[in-house]
């Protein structure tokens, strides 16, 4: 099967649920983990790699995390990369922390265009 075959049959067999519960919001979603739990199965079934990185960077005094996300095999690559801002002083949170969420939601929405992640 060539590349784009791989990647199509990823993005139609990839079912990634909204299982994690905001209950302050009242909403539903899902994290990175569970994007990368669902789809590690089909990378495997369909001999793909998947890299993930991060990198901090600043625009016009605004810090935020820039995420790749590339799926490659021997014949082909994709990539897409989604950025989240960091609040060095979000309430709750040490700095680490808040590096570490913004680098999780942008991760997300890296994949999310990745793999072509809808609301359904």
């Amino acid at each position: 099967m060539n590349f784009h075959k791989k990647v199509q049959t990823v993005q139609a067999e990839l079912k990634a649920p909204k299982n994690q519960r905001n209950n302050f919001g009242k909403y539903n979603y899902r994290s990175c983990e569970d994007i990368l739990e669902a789809v590690k199965p089909l990378l495997s079934k369909n001999d793909l790699t998947l890299m993930i990185t991060d990198e901090i960077k600043e625009v016009s005094g605004m810090v935020f995390v820039e995420a790749r996300a590339v799926l490659f095999d021997e014949e082909g690559r994709i990539e897409t990369t989604a950025q989240a801002g960091v609040d060095p002083n979000r309430k709750g949170m040490d700095i680490a922390q808040s590096f570490g969420s913004s680098s999780s939601y942008a991760r997300k929405y890296a994949l999310n265009g990745l793999f072509l992640i809808d609301d359904t």
